[in-house]
């Protein structure tokens, strides 16, 4: 199997994950290493929890369009996304902490940098979590996120999107992805999307519209399933710090997206100078 690899880290499968420096996403060439990479040996805390470091999870944890705490809901189209997380034999894996967040539908996150001329939505936080259940399932009812401009090249646009972490039973077990939607015209045009090396891995992204998913006069449905590992697996994006730890996948992303000051970990795709998760 040929890897993505500085020196002797292993990143994971080359046809699955994207190179550490994609031209294209100029963020990469400012942040992609340029020399071999120095394998750290991971924690006690890295290797245990996250466990009660976590608050209880509750049913309105999975329900974006009410769980801002306002009484009112969220502007925008329903949407109900589902799915399973599956590991490389196709088995369900239960009890994963999934967290998601995204743009509200006019494309804008709640956050101090995200200053860019489109409506804030009051009723919408953007964030939201659930556990999987014994087949595996995950389920969130939220709007569908609008798209956004980012200064990457001239007259760009983020494609509709969700970003999804899993954790597994360590903190450094965590993983952390986007989901997109089927027929979106700018999915062709986008860097990051298409910095996934080859056209199975980039479908492996993509949600379906699903009909049986769909509640009559409520919500759209979409389903996508979340595979872990194998030829199957879905692309994860690096962690922050390339030095921790040498596993091919399970890699940790950095602080939890819940508490991190810059509402995620990622360099900005929007601006050359500051710390917004596209």
């Amino acid at each position: 199997m040929s890897t993505t690899t500085i020196g002797d880290i292993v990143r994971g499968d080359a046809e699955v994950f994207p190179p550490y420096l994609y031209e294209a996403y100029r963020s990469t060439i400012r942040r992609a290493p340029t020399c071999a990479l120095v394998e750290v040996p991971l924690t006690l805390s890295e290797l245990t929890g996250p466990g009660p470091v976590i608050s209880a999870v509750t049913p309105d944890d999975a329900d974006l369009t009410r769980n801002a705490g306002t009484g009112g809901e969220a502007m925008g189209q329903r949407i109900i996304v589902t799915g399973r997380v599956l590991d490389a034999s196709g088995a369900p894996v239960k009890n994963t902490l999934v967290e998601v967040w995204q743009a509200n539908a006019a494309g804008r996150y709640i956050h101090r940098r995200d200053q860019w001329p489109a409506p804030l939505d009051p009723n919408f936080l953007g964030i939201g979590r659930c556990h999987t259940n014994d087949r595996g399932e995950y389920r969130f009812l939220t709007i569908m996120p609008g798209a956004y401009p980012w200064r990457n090249h001239p007259n760009a646009w983020r494609p509709s999107h969700i970003h999804f972490s899993l954790f597994g039973n360590a903190w450094a077990s965590r993983l952390v992805t986007q989901m997109y939607f089927a027929g979106d015209p700018l999915l062709p045009l986008d860097p990051i999307f298409n910095s996934s090396p080859t056209e199975r891995a980039r479908a492996a992204m993509i949600a379906a519209y699903a009909h049986d998913v769909t509640e009559p006069e409520w919500a759209l449905g979409w389903r996508w399933d979340i595979v872990l590992d194998g030829p199957d697996a879905v692309a994860f994006e690096p962690e922050r710090d390339q030095s921790r730890g040498q596993t091919p996948r399970a890699q940790p992303e950095g602080s939890d997206l819940l508490a991190s000051d810059d509402f995620g970990v990622i360099p900005s795709e929007r601006s050359e100078s500051r710390d917004l998760h596209q």
